[in-house]
């Protein structure tokens, strides 16, 4: 029966994560994993980081920021690993933001066809760029190009 060693080396985390060490030293900066330092200034990681970072790769695959990351590990006490019961509470916090996202790129996906559609990219009807003509409020012309003072915008 082999005993598992309590901490890994750098180098054991990013070949069994699949994170390169540069980014494992990256998560370290951002405060999303933790290691802690040998007497030779070496890093050694807990084995629970392993899960750790397959939470992270797992979050940023569906779409969140390190930051968003970053604020759902924060959520858990100090350090610990996300559970299962964990990543089913914050994935159900994350759907609404998600579903949003999902929204407005399937508008951009539409308004993008109905534009290049028609091939002409007309600044009077194009949804991208003068959603509800906006523009017309400015009369005629190119107010884009024109100077505030001259009845364009800033």
């Amino acid at each position: 029966m082999s005993t598992l060693p309590d901490s890994l080396t750098i180098g054991e985390v990013a070949d069994r994560s699949g994170v390169p060490h540069t980014a494992l030293r990256f998560y370290e900066e951002r405060g999303l994993i933790f290691s802690e330092r040998t007497s030779g200034n070496q890093r050694r990681y807990p084995r629970a980081v392993l899960r750790r970072l397959a939470f992270i790769r797992t979050a940023q695959r569906v779409g969140l920021s390190l930051e968003e990351i970053h604020a759902a590990l924060d959520t858990l006490p100090e350090r610990r690993t996300p559970t299962k019961l964990d990543w089913a509470r914050l994935s159900k916090a994350w759907r609404t933001e998600l579903d949003a996202r999902i929204d407005a790129l399937q508008r951009l996906r539409d308004n993008l066809t109905s534009c290049v559609g028609c091939g002409c990219l007309s600044l009077k009807s194009c949804h991208l760029v003068n959603t509800d003509d906006r523009l017309a409020a400015f009369g005629p012309g190119a107010p884009r190009l024109k100077a505030a003072s001259e009845g364009g915008i800033d």
